[in-house]
């Protein structure tokens, strides 16, 4: 599955159009809703998203300028950040969350194409090429938009993301994964094979499904990353 910047970049688009539909339908309350997420409301979670965009702008501008450009001023900051705006009013982290995703629009658009070739450092500290920031960047708008427990479920993913996803080197490589129809879609040397349609496998592998509809021996799982 490719992970071509120029071609995902499209679907980055609709996913966030998606999200921000959402989003639109969520009044304050709605927002001081918990999440999937642990610890966190909807409106967390749309803070992430917002400022996740804009340290992928940073990450870009590192790709664009070759001067080291962090995705964030540091851990305790990223985490005060979406403390901090969580608890916004519905309108003002809707115009934040639009915004955000605009800005990072512009920089995909505006990076030329030698770029797509420097090495960034994402927050974890994994070093990949800039050309991988969309894909990345994909997966968090499409698994928070489930983690936004806001209607949007893992059978509403475009069926491209899940299969991208299951080959994924960050996807936990815990067993081999078949469809109903006995279609093979990855092969893991001694492990269960796990069968159920394509969603619902990303959605077990990724932490956003409890397994419901899969058949086969379902091993316990690493966080997915």
């Amino acid at each position: 599955m490719t992970a071509d910047p120029l071609v995902l970049s499209p679907e980055l688009g609709r996913a966030t159009e998606r999200l921000l539909t959402t989003v639109e339908s969520l009044d304050d309350a709605g927002l001081a809703e918990p999440s999937l997420c642990s610890g966190w409301t909807r409106g967390h979670v749309v803070t992430h998203l917002a400022r996740n965009a804009d340290a992928y702008v940073n990450l870009l501008t590192w790709a664009r300028t070759g001067i080291r450009t962090p995705a964030y001023a540091g851990a305790d900051a990223r985490e005060a950040d979406i403390e901090a705006g969580a608890g916004r009013p519905a309108a003002v982290q809707r115009a934040d969350l639009a915004a955000a995703a605009t800005r990072l629009a512009t920089a995909i658009d505006a990076l030329p194409p030698e770029a797509w070739s420097a090495v960034v450092a994402l927050p974890s500290g994994a070093e990949i090429p800039a050309a991988r920031l969309v894909w990345t960047r994909l997966c968090e708008v499409e698994l928070h938009h489930v983690d936004l427990a806001a209607a949007y479920q893992p059978a509403d993913w475009p069926e491209a993301f899940p299969l991208r996803l299951l080959h994924d080197p960050a996807t936990p490589r815990a067993a081999t994964l078949a469809t109903p129809d006995g279609t093979v879609l990855l092969t893991v040397p001694d492990a269960p094979t796990v069968t159920g349609p394509v969603h619902a496998l990303a959605a077990w592998l990724t932490g956003r499904g409890d397994g419901a509809g899969l058949t086969g021996e379902l091993p316990d799982l690493e966080a997915w990353k």
